[in-house]
């Protein structure tokens, strides 16, 4: 049963992050028949701790407070990334999940879950700007980069700020109920369950490594978008034979003709939704998927997605 929860801190702490957590499991919502947590922030490195915005923190709970929590949460931190853990909090963290208590990561948090062993073998997500760095130190585990949040139980993690509300209400509904998700969802005036994932959010402008030999080529395409080409007609562009052009491309590109122009699209799309008023069918044109379908099916397999929810994600709901 979820009863006990402790929010675990280092210097550094992103206040946000440890917001989310307070607000969702340390608010006294018994007035609405919710549940009552025992909730504690436990400290660390020490009574006071200092915050990435200047502020500090101060608790009086140290790290023996996680030997009673069901739920120990790890809120996102500055340079969690690049820094050492207390090793009592690593062995804290160990033994809590032995004893069969939940471990739960936010953002950059999942940095420390990693140390303590606790992702060796398993799935995980962490904040998108962080993922290639996690997969390097840890390569024992695997970054699932665009998802808001990973349920390897007993180890949640969670990608960046507001997909730590994601990840917990998760856990409550898992735990508690849909019920209890959606009154404490209500409350905080933020959707119960979020459809996609980072994959909307992430910044993924066009490569700019030199194409010595497609690289005319690479611009012809940007700008004609709205073709259907063959690998045929490219290859006459670059003068060169269909698989001589094709086999230049990967090298020079990482991937192939039609995935590099799938892509191009999808991010002119994305570009469209958020700067103008055109209609997706207008848009599916433009951007060479035809029809408001194609450009649908394609832009949910590459942003998990729809483009009508992401022009509300960018613009509002007014621009849907």
């Amino acid at each position: 049963m979820l009863k006990n929860v402790a929010a675990v801190l280092l210097n550094g702490v992103h206040p946000f992050e440890l917001g989310v957590v307070c607000e969702v499991f340390g608010i006294d919502r018994s007035d609405e028949g919710l549940p009552v947590y025992d909730f504690a922030v436990v400290s660390a490195e020490g009574p006071d701790l200092g915050t990435h915005c200047g502020f500090t923190v101060s608790t009086p709970h140290g790290l023996d407070r996680l030997e009673e929590a069901d739920l120990i949460a790890v809120p996102a931190g500055e340079s969690y990334a690049d820094r050492d853990y207390p090793p009592e909090l690593l062995a804290a963290l160990r033994r809590a999940v032995e004893r069969g208590a939940r471990v739960l990561s936010v953002c950059s948090g999942v940095f420390v879950l990693a140390a303590a062993g606790l992702l060796d073998g398993r799935r995980c997500a962490v904040h998108w700007h962080h993922a290639e760095q996690l997969a390097r130190r840890y390569p024992r585990l695997a970054v699932e980069q665009d998802v808001l949040y990973v349920d390897e139980d007993p180890v949640i993690t969670s990608a960046g700020t507001a997909a730590g509300i994601d990840a917990c209400l998760h856990l409550v509904r898992k735990e508690q109920g849909p019920e209890v998700a959606n009154k404490i969802a209500r409350r905080m005036v933020v959707p119960p369950h979020r459809d996609g994932g980072q994959a909307q959010y992430i910044e993924r402008p066009l490569p700019k490594a030199p194409c010595d030999t497609v690289g005319e080529v690479l611009v012809w395409m940007e700008e004609h978008l709205d073709l259907e080409v063959t690998v045929e007609q490219l290859a006459a562009r670059a003068h060169m034979a269909p698989r001589t052009f094709a086999r230049r491309f990967q090298q020079e590109t990482g991937t192939t003709p039609y995935r590099w122009i799938l892509r191009q699209r999808v991010l002119r799309a994305q570009e469209l939704l958020e700067g103008t008023d055109e209609t997706v069918d207008a848009i599916a044109a433009r951007t060479g998927f035809g029809t408001a379908a194609a450009l649908r099916h394609q832009f949910v397999r590459a942003l998990g997605t729809t483009p009508n929810a992401y022009r509300r994600a960018f613009r509002g709901p007014q621009a849907a």
